[in-house]
């Protein structure tokens, strides 16, 4: 893939995302309206979307066990250098640490990977493997983190977790990830006119998600001059730093290659996940800081964006 065609194929993305992003600051479409887009997006269409994607898939060739296993330890290294680092930087409270991990390490998947894949390659399924390992794992971990430091919360800290996890593993994402999988495995044939169905919700995740978040961040604004080096530095982490570290790690550790790699190093470059602020108002940790890196890391990332996107289809 060439920078032309690298550029051609992200022009639907800049379409949609800029188009909401013009109608908010001109209040054609109230910036507000963006949480229906997103809650169409990613409760209705991304599920559908994935349930038929992955319900077709060759799973032997989806779970490519090297690459899921170079992802989760580049990501596990990069966690444990950003907890290092905010430590060293006087954050005491593991709520924050947890919190600043999860910017830093975490990717926004339903509401910018999977347009972004559908727009690049046709096909988000290679996406599917990280978002469980997220949601199955670091995801699981920060909760953990902050339902056993929140003070506020009655009953036994085993209880507390319990009821978060299954909050977490109950989200439609992963209801239809498990679905299409078990169905795939199972002799069971979904009828083609459900499947028919289930496409045509599914394609009309990518640019509703990118409106949204156009939306979103139209109406916010963006304050350049109020951006603390504490931003700086894990919006850095997160759009630079983790693709490479994950490049490191996935090519000359476990000897990923080809398509995959090039998976793995773009996905790696998404932004922080917009649930990033739904936690840190959940339990009160760093609300501001986390409204901030969701918006600035999102801008970030979409600007890199045409760069990685050359740079990934020559990984070698």
């Amino acid at each position: 893939m060439g920078a032309v065609d690298a550029l051609e194929k992200l022009a639907p993305v800049v379409l949609a995302f800029g188009c909401g992003v013009v109608l908010a600051r001109r209040k054609v479409v109230p910036a507000e309206s963006s949480k229906v887009f997103a809650d169409y997006a990613f409760l209705f269409a991304v599920p559908c979307f994935l349930f038929g994607n992955i319900y077709r898939s060759d799973l032997g060739a989806l779970f490519n066990w090297r690459a899921i296993g170079g992802y989760a330890a580049a990501a596990c290294a990069a966690a444990a250098l950003i907890g290092v680092l905010a430590w060293v930087l006087g954050v005491r409270d593991p709520r924050g640490v947890a919190l600043r991990i999860m910017a830093a390490v975490q990717v926004n998947t339903a509401y910018f990977a999977v347009p972004v894949f559908i727009m690049l390659f046709g096909n988000a399924a290679p996406i599917f493997p990280v978002l469980l390992f997220q949601v199955c794992v670091l995801s699981l971990i920060i909760i953990s983190i902050m339902e056993l430091g929140r003070p506020d919360r009655v009953g036994s800290p085993a209880r507390r977790l319990g009821s978060a996890v299954a909050a977490s593993l109950m989200t439609p994402v992963v209801i239809a990830c498990n679905a299409g999988i078990v169905l795939n495995l199972l002799p069971v044939t979904v009828p083609g006119v459900l499947l028919d169905s289930f496409t045509f919700v599914g394609d009309s995740a990518s640019p509703v998600a990118l409106f949204a978040l156009g939306l979103h961040l139209g109406g916010s604004g963006i304050k350049i001059r109020g951006t603390t080096m504490e931003e700086v530095w894990i919006t850095g982490f997160k759009c630079v730093a983790l693709p490479l570290i994950t490049y490191a790690v996935c090519r000359f550790v476990f000897g990923v290659e080809g398509e995959w790699l090039s998976y793995l190093v773009l996905i790696a470059a998404m932004p922080a996940p917009q649930n990033l602020f739904i936690f840190a108002q959940r339990y009160d940790v760093g609300v501001d800081m986390s409204a901030s890196l969701v918006i600035k890391s999102s801008v970030v990332a979409l600007l890199l964006l045409p760069l990685w996107t050359q740079l990934v289809a020559h990984p070698s």
